[in-house]
């Protein structure tokens, strides 16, 4: 059977950039697959400490390593103009082509409020995403006819004008969710699905819906792509694993939506209520690199494409080695 792609989600919320360079590249010999890094401006807890700009290191990624690049995911309409970030993205590609992969999403209250903008509400911010969407995709294409295009739409509007540097091919757009009406209408829209790890069964209806919403565009799912980011929390002993869940990645464990949240202090003191035991089912957290790689295999069973793993502790040499000696090689697709 096929090695699958398991890939090293790069955690920019916690490490300075550089380490981050070195941590993908120390992946890259262990075994791993493609590096994936989403842009935040500011870090979920104040403890976690960073917040490096997801462009500069993905294009540094591209020079110090063979990896494939995902930013999974950015948000184009709030900080960033979708026509900056079309721009962006052509770039990566044409510096490294077919290495890159544009994950969109609907965006966060912690990283996009920052501009003074209004912040809406859960559908508008899908429906904006989708716009956003629209417009990259019309600049990818006239960048490639040498031509101008505009936009004038419910939220966005774009002035005649053409992306100059294109790679020969644009990159695939995924749109990341968790939510079954997004994923079927991304079916019908986009090139491939980005999610996060949960249940078992709850990631599989997301993948049915996608799947639907392909169908009713005349597309095969089975063709597109699907991304998958995992977290988890392994350690030597579990005390350790628990411990690192808690203090470095409490965000994982809040059990209600957390678009809304604004600030890092703010989910220092809702993180005071987080118990180990609500880090179930989105993240394991476990001494056992056996049920580790169960877990992981649980989801490459639903056909996943990629994974792309993100271990919340400090250690990230001692979870690359471990996993890249002892997990991957026992994986399957």
């Amino acid at each position: 059977m096929a090695h699958p792609v398991i890939g090293y989600a790069a955690p920019l919320e916690q490490f300075h950039p550089n380490e981050v360079l070195a941590s993908a590249a120390l992946a890259e010999q262990h075994g791993f697959s493609g590096v994936m890094a989403t842009d935040h401006f500011q870090p979920w807890v104040p403890a976690q400490g960073q917040a490096g700009f997801v462009w500069n290191v993905l294009s540094a990624l591209g020079q110090t390593t063979g990896h494939d690049l995902v930013t999974g995911v950015t948000t184009p309409g709030y900080r960033l103009h979708p026509a900056v970030v079309a721009q962006a993205s052509a770039t990566l590609a044409a510096m490294y082509p077919g290495r890159h992969l544009l994950g969109i999403g609907s965006g966060e209250a912690l990283n996009e409020h920052v501009t003074g903008q209004y912040w809406p509400e859960a559908p508008a911010r899908i429906d904006r995403m989708f716009e956003a969407v629209e417009i990259i995709r019309k600049l990818f294409a006239a960048g490639l006819a040498g031509r101008d295009v505009k936009h004038e739409g419910a939220h966005f509007r774009l002035e005649s004008t053409r992306l100059w540097t294109m790679p020969e091919t644009p990159p695939e757009i995924l749109v990341a969710t968790a939510g079954p009406v997004t994923a079927r209408r991304a079916g019908r829209t986009v090139d491939g699905l980005i999610t996060v790890g949960a249940g078992v069964e709850s990631v599989a209806r997301l993948l049915q819906r996608f799947a639907e919403g392909a169908r009713e565009a005349g597309r095969d799912a089975s063709e597109m792509t699907t991304v998958l980011q995992l977290h988890l929390s392994w350690a030597p002993t579990l005390e350790e694993a628990r411990a690192n869940a808690l203090r470095e990645w409490p965000n994982g464990g809040m059990r209600f939506g957390k678009s809304d949240i604004r600030s890092p202090h703010e989910f220092e003191q809702i993180s005071r209520l987080v118990r180990i035991e609500d880090f179930e089912p989105s993240l394991l957290v476990s001494e056992d690199l056996d049920a580790h790689r169960a877990r992981i295999q649980s989801f490459l069973d639903l056909g996943f494409d990629r994974i792309f793993l993100h271990d919340v502790g400090r250690d990230q040499a001692r979870f690359i080695e471990a996993f890249g000696r002892e997990v991957l090689p026992g994986l399957r697709r």
